[in-house]
């Protein structure tokens, strides 16, 4: 199994502090990042805590609010960490400090950070080479990249038996084990380059972004089947969508249209839709789940406010470069976002939109992975948790 445990790496002293393996394949680590577990293989009928299914109407993310870390999370040390493609590094930022608290070289284009479902291990992504790259904390012991044709961005069923990987071309998605990311089958898409996913209230089903049909398309995740499709009028183009509290609505971020889609999440029909600002593309709630958080590629923040349906600016770039959305603290307070084109990475209040953070990484930053955060697993993709 090839896993991985992000470990940030300044000349020979670790930022993060890792326990000393116990025995084990070294292709098979199962460590949180500076946690007390051991090196295991993993077991198949021991997956992850899954959350209770939800109905809509509910709330699906009541167990990931404000420092509410699975136990496998608690007594981290709170880091950002940051894929540098330009320099083939991962940035590993303080929270608390907002300095660079080290760097770790892993080679390649490394653009996505996401953890895995039972949050013990985080994957270096490089979509771009096809390459998912493990980091362990003992260089000695770490395992080869893992080789996937034509990647997107990995997902992790709720239930935590899954990954699901969708590929580019042609339009499909792979299913792989969660832990090993062996191939376990492939269902073929009625749409090319799946970009971003959600999975319903209940966790059955998954519904997918192909920005460039202008779809949205649901899977069945145990037929293993397309059981719905979704055509946005002309002039669309969906990308990262998010699935509101209470399970009924899938939010779309439209970069061409400057905004929000709203897709009814059980007949999957467009409902409406609410301008936020141009280029939208990144989304991430609060931690009390009553804001959307719409990053912009003109270097703005928006606010969408579920309850009330209005927008606000929270923050706007100087020179309206585009930013790429992160994540939020454990504790709600800051949203991390990166600045690609300055080599920037800033920590916002999430009631100002002040930045109290502005660190200087250098190269090109991708989209910073806050780590850990609240919930009882990870569903992959960028910063989704429940």
């Amino acid at each position: 199994m090839v896993a991985v445990a992000l470990l940030a790496v300044s000349g020979c002293d670790s930022p993060v502090p890792f326990y000393r393996p116990g025995e084990g394949s070294p292709h098979a680590p199962r460590i949180a990042l500076g946690g007390p577990a051991p090196y295991a293989p993993p077991h198949p009928t021991s997956p992850a805590p899954a959350p209770v299914p939800q109905r809509p109407g509910g709330n699906v993310y009541a167990a990931a609010g404000p420092g509410m870390l699975a136990p496998t999370a608690r007594g981290l040390p709170p880091r950002v960490y940051v894929p540098n493609a330009a320099t083939g590094t991962v940035d590993v930022i303080d929270q608390r400090t907002g300095r660079l608290a080290g760097r770790i070289r892993v080679g390649g284009t490394p653009d996505l950070i996401v953890p895995a479902g039972d949050l013990r291990r985080l994957w270096v992504t490089d979509l771009d080479g096809g390459v998912f790259r493990p980091v362990a904390p003992n260089p000695a012991r770490r395992g080869e990249p893992l080789r996937i044709s034509r990647p997107g961005v990995p997902y992790f069923s709720p239930d935590g038996r899954t990954a699901i990987v969708p590929a580019a071309r042609p339009g499909r998605i792979d299913f792989r084990h969660p832990h090993t990311m062996e191939p376990l089958g492939t269902l073929r898409l009625p749409c090319t380059g799946a970009y971003r996913a959600g999975f319903s209230a209940d966790g059955s089903s998954l519904v997918a972004t192909c920005p460039a049909s202008r779809k949205l398309v649901r899977v069945d995740l145990a037929r293993r089947a397309v059981t719905a499709e979704l055509k946005l009028p002309r002039g669309a183009r969906p990308g990262d969508l998010r699935l509101s509290p209470d399970g009924r609505t899938f939010l779309v971020a439209d970069p061409a249209k400057g905004g929000l889609w709203t897709v009814d999440a059980a007949r999957l029909r467009a409902t409406g839709f609410v301008r936020t600002g141009p280029g939208a593309h990144g989304l991430v709630f609060d931690r009390s789940y009553r804001r959307l958080f719409v990053v912009g590629r003109d270097g703005t923040v928006s606010a969408y406010d579920l309850a009330g349906g209005t927008v606000s600016r929270l923050f706007r770039l100087p020179g309206g470069r585009p930013l790429l959305a992160g994540g939020v603290s454990p504790d709600g307070g800051a949203l991390w976002l990166s600045d690609p084109l300055d080599g920037t990475v800033y920590a916002l209040s999430t009631q100002t939109g002040r930045p109290f953070h502005k660190v200087r990484v250098g190269g090109h930053p991708g989209s910073p992975c806050v780590h850990p955060q609240p919930g009882r697993v990870s569903l992959g993709g960028t910063g989704l948790y429940r």
